[in-house]
């Protein structure tokens, strides 16, 4: 084990925090989120040394549509469902002609369409037309499946349309794209969908070494990927492994899993980036990658049967749950998750992303649920 290991273990176990608890104040601060904008889509985070509320997000509202929807399911609060389809109505009002979702917050002056983000947004449109059989759903969750297969290369992998705020052009993290993909297949019953999924995943192997770590997988350093990144790709993989029935995606999914849960620290969190021999590459801990590993590992131990992943996962929600503050007296950063810990870290410094809170509660609400 090298030395930043042993500087990340040496921190204590956190304490017991009630996970019902934590999930209620991390919705209340997304509503937060949401009302911030005054136009249906959520803020992209709040900056907690500028004290401001980001811009609408459409790329990340879309994927929050599904977990609020799961949890007025869960907690009986209806105001979620209908806060969800806010947004979903919100996210078709702006959808671009083609059928792509732009780049960026909406306030930003680059209007052009890109894979990840429409890739993301589908997410929403397909849940919010499977609860309310509204066409304008369907509609918009369609153009948007169709416009992604016409802009994929023969090989699988989408080389248009790359966000003009990511360092690279292509990159094996859109199997969450394909993900989306595999999932409209199934709710719109197409499979050229699936089809286009199952090739970017093929792809995306085509980039792994035999360690299991993949080429071309983050936003800005493909050499140290953020565990953000990681999951990505790995929950693409897994996912769409599982709806096309396809046992090599899934395992090469667990390969990379499990090669992840060996970097674990004592205290639940993990490195916040990982270099190419599965070693720790800082120092600082990524919120959102501890909680998207925790939602692949209870997957893992839910499709597999395997339940030696959950204790992993439930160090990771334990962790994110003990840096969680529920008593700030500021209310737009009570609830809410940062970007890295500490909060000076290295990825969304200083800043309470909507995907980290989004991304925790699905991870709490599958271990309340089991699995």
């Amino acid at each position: 084990m090298n030395a930043v290991i042993r500087l990340l273990s040496a921190r204590r176990t956190p304490p017991a925090v009630d996970p019902r608890h934590g999930l209620q104040a991390a919705a209340e601060w997304l509503a937060r989120a949401q009302d911030a904008t005054g136009c249906g889509g959520v803020s992209a985070y709040y900056d907690a040394a500028k004290r401001q509320w980001a811009g609408a997000y459409p790329e990340t509202t879309g994927y929050i549509i599904p977990t609020f929807l799961r949890y007025a399911q869960f907690s009986g609060q209806d105001d979620y469902r209908e806060r969800a389809l806010r947004m979903a109505e919100w996210e078709t009002a702006i959808q671009l002609p083609e059928g792509g979702v732009r780049a960026g917050t909406l306030d930003s002056s680059s209007l052009v369409p890109t894979i990840f983000n429409t890739g993301q947004v589908l997410f929403g449109w397909l849940s919010a037309w499977q609860q309310t059989q509204d066409a304008r759903f369907r509609d918009s969750a369609q153009r948007a499946a169709d416009w992604l297969v016409a802009a994929q290369d023969p090989d699988g992998a989408w080389r248009r349309y790359a966000s003009p705020f990511a360092a690279h052009g292509i990159n094996t993290y859109n199997t969450r794209v394909a993900f989306a993909l595999a999932r409209a297949s199934l709710v719109l019953q197409e499979s050229r969908y699936l089809d286009a999924a199952v090739r970017n995943v093929q792809w995306a192997l085509s980039q792994m070494r035999p360690n299991g770590w993949l080429e071309n997988n983050d936003l800005e350093d493909n050499e140290r990927p953020l565990t953000h990144t990681i999951a990505y790709a790995t929950r693409g993989m897994l996912e769409v492994g599982l709806i096309a029935g396809n046992d090599a995606f899934v395992e090469a999914a667990a390969r990379v899993a499990g090669a992840v849960a060996q970097t674990q620290r004592r205290d639940g969190a993990l490195p916040g980036r990982l270099d190419c021999a599965w070693q720790a590459a800082s120092r600082w801990t990524c919120v959102t990658g501890n909680a998207q590993m925790a939602i692949i590992w209870q997957r893992l131990a839910a499709e597999t049967g395997e339940r030696g992943w959950k204790p992993a996962a439930e160090r990771a929600n334990r962790f994110n749950l003990s840096i969680q503050d529920v008593t700030a007296t500021d209310k737009a950063v009570r609830g809410g998750m940062p970007g890295s810990y500490p909060r000076s870290g290295g990825y969304m410094r200083n800043r309470y992303p909507n995907w980290a809170a989004k991304f925790c509660m699905d991870a709490l609400m599958l271990q309340l649920q089991g699995g």
